[in-house]
């Protein structure tokens, strides 16, 4: 383990998402994607400093990089620029928990965008010169990229043209949340990206902690919404007929 590595990109996380003191679902949402982008840049910077930059791990950082930005800026641009978004978050939220349970919260996600970023940063800790997965892993992290950001622009046209119904076009019909598939995507690049890297329980640990707990969010996430969908939606006949033929998160399975 590089510790001191490491121990840059948790404050880089910390310093990202510390906007949640002000709201602390800013923790989890827009300081989530500006942490992943500022983890990003701080190992680019890393292994320029250090000689080791290699065409695969700068072509994974710059996937992860432009992932983070795209998701945070969205976010960002969503509850800023939505004044009907902020009032249903807020809801959804309730009040604002006391400082030490939000430093609590802010350490702990600084941690977990650490780990879940792992793949990447262990990989050029350990200096493992490019390899067949690790371009696997940077496709696959592209894609997962990708879907995420076309379910987001698809699903902000969607609910502007009909707020009183869920997106059920292009990737929504698909599956009902094209935008956490895209996720999971991602962070399974992530891991594919670092597999033949990491070594020993320690790396692998980190990088396994990350990957199931960001794969649990998203499912749990996914089901959250489905049962809110459920409760607003249930009785309408055309979201009846969308809901009972299309998959809630993976294609085909569930």
């Amino acid at each position: 383990m590089n510790w001191v590595l490491i121990g840059i990109l948790f404050v880089v996380a910390l310093a990202c998402c510390s906007m949640g003191f002000r709201r602390f679902v800013w923790f989890m949402s827009i300081g989530y994607g500006f942490a992943v982008a500022g983890i990003a840049v701080a190992c680019v910077v890393w292994a320029a400093w250090a000689g080791a930059l290699t065409p695969g791990i700068v072509a994974g950082l710059v996937v992860c990089l432009a992932y983070g930005l795209r998701l945070g800026l969205f976010l960002y641009r969503r509850e800023m620029g939505n004044a009907a978004y902020r009032k249903v978050l807020a809801t959804k939220v309730g009040e604002e928990p006391p400082v030490f349970v939000k430093a609590l919260a802010w350490l702990f996600m600084g941690a977990l965008y650490v780990c879940e970023t792992a793949g990447l940063h262990l990989r050029l800790a350990n200096g493992t010169p490019d390899d067949v997965v690790l371009w696997v892993g940077v496709v696959v992290m592209a894609a997962g990229a990708v879907v995420e950001a076309v379910a987001d622009q698809q699903k902000s046209a969607q609910k502007a043209e009909r707020p009183d119904m869920v997106a059920t076009k292009g990737l929504f019909s698909v599956v009902r949340c094209p935008n956490y598939l895209g996720e999971m995507l991602f962070w399974t690049g992530v891991l594919i990206a670092g597999a033949t890297s990491l070594a020993g329980v320690g790396q692998w640990a980190m990088a396994l902690v990350g990957f199931v707990c960001i794969i649990f969010i998203m499912l749990d996430g996914a089901r959250r919404m489905a049962k809110g969908h459920e409760a607003r939606y249930g009785e309408n006949p055309e979201y009846r007929a969308y809901a009972d033929r299309t998959k809630l998160i993976i294609p085909f399975v569930w």
